[in-house]
This record gives C-alpha cells, structure tokens and sequence, in this order.
C-alpha cells in the first residue's frame, strides 16, 4: 500500500492549526490547480465551513484539466486534545476512484518561536491502494503519487498563508 508522509512546521497552537485544517474553504482555495471543488453529497454531508466527526464532503476535481473525478471522504474521527498536548483527525475515502484512501492529520506542538508565539508541526500521512492491480501499481508510480504530493503540498501552503506564514 503506497504512503506519503509529510510534515509543515506553521504559526500557531494546535487548537487553530486543527480549525484551519477542518476548514473546507481551505482545500477550495488550494485545489485551484486542479479545479478541486466540493459538491453536494445528501444528507450529513457539507460543502463549506468547518467539518466535523461523521460529516462526509464530496470532491469533484479535473486531474491536468482532463481526467474528472469525483472522490467522497467521511470524516472519521477528530481528537480535539491528546494526552501529548497535539490533536489530530482522520479521513477516509467512502467511494471514489481508489481501492481505499486513509488519510490521517496530526498535530503536535513545538516549541515557542523565538518571540514566544506558538507554534505547531502538522503531519499528514496518506495511504492507498488503486484499483487494476498491476496497471494500478504502474499508476502509482507515475502518476498517482506525483499528484497527491502536489495537492498536499498545495493545501499545506494555503494553511500556512491562512496562519499569517
């Protein structure tokens, strides 16, 4: 199973990094690239706002500007606080164009800066498997993985611009 882990150092304390990130409007604004935006997907579900535990979002985006695809993520669980002082939440892909997608968001706090703001590293860990067995493992290789660094990067970046980095 394919992952990525990547992490972003940002302004702030966890409480707000984790806000940020639950914001819908920030993967809006990121995924520009690739026309990413939310579409209605019935009840329980929400295209704007601040998302929360059991809440569902629809994607619809255009990968180079071509290939549609529609991608529903469930939010499975968000921690407000752990016992290290960090938080995280996870998501997961409820139909789409993967096998599976796991996609975990953890946050942990850091020291101050050096004029004492506070400051947080956020962590992403994505995990998938394609379908077509080979021919999906050829995907991943050339294609795939390249494109999901790409968005992560694209809304690490808008969190980071929305924190005052």
């Amino acid at each position: 199973m394919p992952t990525i882990e990547a992490s972003t150092d940002l302004p702030g304390d966890v409480a707000t990094v984790l806000d940020v990130s639950l914001d819908l409007d920030v993967e809006l604004a990121a995924g520009r690239r690739h026309r990413v935006h939310p579409v209605p997907a019935g009840p329980g579900s929400r295209t704007s706002g601040r998302i929360g535990a059991g809440e569902r979002v629809r994607w619809s985006l255009r990968l180079y500007g071509v290939v549609p695809l529609r991608h529903t993520t469930q939010i499975l669980e968000v921690t407000e606080r752990t016992s290290s002082g960090g938080a995280s939440f996870v998501d997961a892909m409820v139909s789409g164009a993967f096998s599976s997608f796991r996609h975990e968001h953890l946050f942990t706090p850091l020291p101050a800066a050096a004029d004492g703001s506070p400051r947080t590293r956020s962590t992403d860990r994505m995990t998938w498997t394609s379908p077509l067995g080979p021919l999906g493992r050829l995907a991943d290789a050339v294609l795939v993985r390249r494109t999901l660094v790409g968005l992560l990067a694209d809304r690490n970046a808008e969190i980071a611009r929305r924190l005052g980095a």
